[in-house]
């Protein structure tokens, strides 16, 4: 099964594109051509099932920002060309799927991917690689990791 991720933000979303452990396609894009692309997209010869970072309400304060990345998560999942079948994946989720602890930060979340995989790229992290020698996980960048982990943790229960 192939897994369309979004890690939802503001503006922009990072993004990707995962089939069992191989990352297809990754990305950051604009939430506007994000939210074209899932309206446009037709299936192809393999199911695709999307899954989406959702907000969490911890009982703090939040700002406008949160308010705006649940707008778009919101636009994501009605544009998709089947809104029920869209999985909204909580951050803890993924923290524990990944790390064992609803308590990981970030960088755990980010280590905890690169362990999943195999070293076949070059330079100091050969799971990411570098240019002359890629690894399985080259190319991903910032938001892109966190999709990452939601396409992972979606993919287990699957």
């Amino acid at each position: 099964m192939t897994i369309l991720a979004i890690d939802p933000g503001t503006t922009k979303s990072g993004w990707a594109v995962v089939s069992g452990l191989t990352v297809t396609f990754s990305g950051v894009s604009g939430n506007d051509e994000l939210l074209e692309y899932l309206g446009t997209y037709r299936k192809g010869g393999c199911e695709t099932q999307i899954a989406i970072e959702m907000i969490a309400s911890f009982g703090m304060p939040v700002g406008r920002e949160v308010f705006e990345t649940c707008v778009w998560i919101g636009r994501f999942v009605q544009a998709w060309h089947t809104p029920d079948d869209v999985k909204l994946v909580y951050r803890k989720d993924v923290k524990m799927y990944l790390c064992g602890t609803p308590r990981a930060k970030d960088a755990n979340v980010r280590q905890a991917i690169i362990d999943r995989y195999p070293a076949a790229g070059g330079g100091k992290c050969p799971q990411i690689g570098v240019k002359a020698k890629p690894g399985p996980l080259f190319g991903l960048s910032t938001h892109a990791w966190p999709a990452l982990g939601v396409a992972l943790t979606v993919g287990a229960a699957a």
